[in-house]
């Protein structure tokens, strides 16, 4: 006798993890695809996971149209479109107008689904439906396991683009790598079909099984559930990169972290997944209970904290979805309504938030959504242990949630900024109040939205109503008054944007990066002996507007900034009056500042500043060979090129060095240390600014000749560039972050 065929596991497997490899490999591979048109803000990557997130919802309901069908006219239907959506290959950005001011948030995501719609479309189909086909042999057993393999494979593309791909190939090479992939994908969904030939629309064991349709309260709650992790892992990211350390390497943690959930939660280890439920609540009131702070100071503590919230939540959560699944003829519905949650949660977070909130206060809110969804077990039962009836013990949570309160109130009072000294007891008995109360989700809820309020989130909340905070599509920007050392601040996120001293008698000295010793104010000071007294030059980035007040009578001077959030607070005299005292007829130009330089006229600039960083994030677009190309033409021949390199994270030298070197250029830096008395309140902070020429008399004229890099922090002393052996030129098709990073905190990072 023939045995029967085998259900063939290890095909579906491997389509499952090709596909979801292949579609979360293309998605930072197109970010970084868009970069020389959009720039690096976190809102600009919140705006593509939404656009993944909408295709993946598309995917998933052609997906649950398809199951309709016999496996053969679905596996026709299917591989047709598969050959149309290739059309699309390779993976290249769509020809499209620029935006204009504001419009990015629209923009951004027409240029996404007119790139990569089709392709992405279609890949992102494979995992409900190979399940489905899969679940067609009543011999497969339970399918939900293949979306563990799936969320496996996205996080194996996800962290492969930054760790193995981008550092080593360009983005042509990337491109049709990944269009050869396609293919081989296309073949595995050939043969997937093959094996699953003869499969009805639905699997025989749930025709027998004959489970009714999903109730609509049901569905509502898969969606709800779905919801949340998905806002979470994008708030996180932003309130991550905005309000406690503004390093772009973050932006992908959260969606790793997401993904891997989904791989825990999905398993066929139970285990794991109801020890990670058990501790959901600790960690949500321990972590979350932190989610209104809008001062973290930069903590890498508190950013890795985070992480973990964000993943104990999602794995939770996921793994409280994966309890609560269909049988499997409706698997296509449920991944349907997943994904939808998964836009729902998305679309709160990326677009309706930065228009409603001048804050990240999509974060709380969606801390506080996770405590009412998450399964609340009672840690600590204490009802039962003392043989209380239900009716008293709701008294006496009642009662708990009360002193919590009174706890929250005096911390309000009290708060100073950080939870330590004599505010800390108040914060732990919060917390261990709502450790007392999860048996009681209102009161769980409610003893987290205290612990929120105690620890800063009264702060945050005032902030809002003075009209010293500010949100756009960009970031946060807030400014702060601190009278005793007659400052007002501008910060951008948790980055120094600008300062200004509020007495009138220093009120338009240059301030914080930009001092008299710095590089730009060597060279701005000098612009006359440079290029004569009617001197043009160019700034890349406005700021609070700190560099006007080097402006000389008769110098032209256009200044390019992106933001007209921007503008509007450095042109605001109640704000920062450099601009209105010092250049109120200065030429600003709104608009991306790399195109907007390369429509200027050839020759037209003798000095351009490059001084457009966001928070703690590399303009890539703006470092790049054809960036520095466009800034040549529009200088002249003997103009000078000033870029601000100043980072926590990246260390760029090298990657100006070597452009310097390839095109026969004369290169210097100058390290400003700064203050040296090391007080948070000083006007000058510490800078690193490289001067750049075609012409060697002009940077002999600029630096007085390069000192040893022994004497660096010299008085106007001017440094050679420290290179790096074989170091890739950083061009649009290709530059990685990695090396600089690593050169920053492991080569390099002495000399500063």
């Amino acid at each position: 006798m023939i045995a029967p065929r085998s259900p063939r596991r290890w095909l579906f497997v491997l389509t499952i993890l090709v596909g979801s490899f292949l579609l979360f490999l293309v998605q930072p591979m197109v970010a970084r695809m868009v970069l020389p048109k959009l720039g690096g803000a976190p809102m600009v990557w919140n705006s593509a996971m939404l656009v993944y997130q909408a295709l993946l919802l598309g995917g998933y309901a052609y997906a649950h149209w398809l199951g309709r069908f016999a496996v053969r006219r679905q596996a026709m239907i299917h591989l047709a479109l598969f050959l149309v959506a290739a059309l699309w290959l390779p993976i290249g950005i769509a020809q499209i107008g620029s935006p204009g001011p504001g419009q990015e948030a629209l923009w951004v995501p027409l240029l996404l689904f007119a790139s990569i719609g089709p392709v992405f479309f279609m890949v992102s189909a494979q995992a409900p439906l190979m399940q489905r086909w899969f679940a067609t042999d009543p011999r497969a057993g339970d399918p939900y396991y293949l979306y563990a393999a799936s969320n496996l494979g996205s996080f194996a593309g996800l962290i492969s683009y930054p760790a193995l791909v981008e550092p080593n190939m360009p983005l042509a090479a990337q491109s049709w790598s990944w269009s050869a992939g396609y293919a081989v994908l296309v073949l595995l969904v050939a043969g997937a079909a093959a094996a699953r030939w003869h499969g009805g629309a639905e699997s025989h064991a749930d025709e027998k099984n004959g489970e009714p349709r999903p109730t609509l309260r049901r569905q509502l709650h898969w969606l709800l559930i779905a919801a949340v992790p998905s806002g979470l892992m994008l708030s996180t990211t932003t309130h991550l990169t905005t309000d406690i350390v503004a390093m772009p390497l973050l932006w992908v943690l959260p969606l790793g972290l997401y993904l891997l959930s989904f791989v825990i939660a999905f398993s066929t280890l139970a285990r794991p997944t109801e020890i990670i439920t058990l501790l959901a609540p600790v960690v949500l009131l321990a972590i979350g209970g932190l989610g209104l702070l809008s001062s973290g100071g930069g903590s890498m503590m508190v950013a890795l904290a985070s992480l973990a919230m964000l993943f104990v939540v999602a794995t939770a959560l996921h793994g409280y979805l994966y309890y609560l699944r269909p049988a499997a003829q409706h698997l296509t519905l449920f991944y349907l309504l997943m994904s939808a949650g998964g836009v729902l949660g998305g679309l709160f977070a990326a677009l309706v938030a930065p228009l409603l909130f001048d804050w990240v206060y999509e974060h709380p809110l969606l801390i506080l959504g996770a405590a009412m969804l998450l399964p609340l077990p009672a840690l600590l039962p204490w009802d039962k242990w003392l043989g209380i009836e239900a009716r008293t013990a709701r008294v006496a949570a009642f009662l708990l949630v009360g002193i919590a309160a009174l706890a929250a109130w005096n911390m309000v009072g009290r708060w100073t900024g950080r939870l330590d000294g004599d505010l800390a007891p108040w914060g732990i008995a919060i917390f261990v109040i709502g450790i007392l109360v999860t048996g009681w989700r209102w009161a769980y809820v409610s003893a987290l939205a205290l612990l929120m309020l105690g620890v800063g989130g009264w702060d945050t909340i005032q902030e809002s109503f003075t009209g010293a905070r500010v949100r756009s599509y960009f970031g946060v920007y807030t400014v702060t008054d601190y009278p005793g050392a007659h400052q007002r601040r501008l910060a951008h996120g948790t980055t120094l944007h600008g300062l200004q001293r509020t007495d009138a008698d220093h009120r338009r000295e240059p301030t914080t990066y930009y001092g008299s010793q710095s590089g730009v104010g060597l060279t701005l000071a000098r612009a006359e002996a440079l290029a004569g007294p009617d001197a043009a030059i160019g700034i890349v980035g406005l700021g609070a507007g700190t560099l006007a007040c080097y402006r000389k009578a008769g110098q032209d001077w256009t200044i390019f900034e992106i933001d007209p959030v921007m503008v509007d607070i450095a042109r605001d005299p109640a704000k920062f009056t450099f601009l209105s005292d010092c250049a109120p007829d200065a030429s600003i130009v709104v608009g991306d500042a790399r195109l907007q330089i390369a429509g200027q006229p050839p020759g037209r600039f003798d000095i351009i500043v490059i001084d457009a960083f966001s928070s703690d994030a590399i303009p890539l677009h703006l470092l790049t060979s054809e960036a520095i190309g466009i800034y040549a033409r529009a200088m002249k021949p003997d103009g000078i090129l000033l870029v601000h390199i100043s980072n926590r994270f990246f260390g760029l030298e090298p990657v100006l060095a070597a452009e310097a070197k390839a095109r026969g250029w004369s290169a210097a830096i100058r390290m400003d240390p700064g203050p040296q008395n090391g007080s948070d309140l000083s006007d000058l902070t510490a800078s690193n600014w490289v001067a750049l020429t075609a012409a060697p008399d002009r940077m002999a004229q600029l630096t007085g000749g390069i000192r040893p890099r022994e004497e660096a922090f010299a008085d106007g002393a001017w440094v050679a560039l420290a290179g790096e052996a074989n170091f890739e030129r950083w061009t649009d098709d290709y530059s990685s972050t990695l090396p600089v990073l690593i050169w920053k905190n492991i080569i390099g990072g002495r000399d500063e």
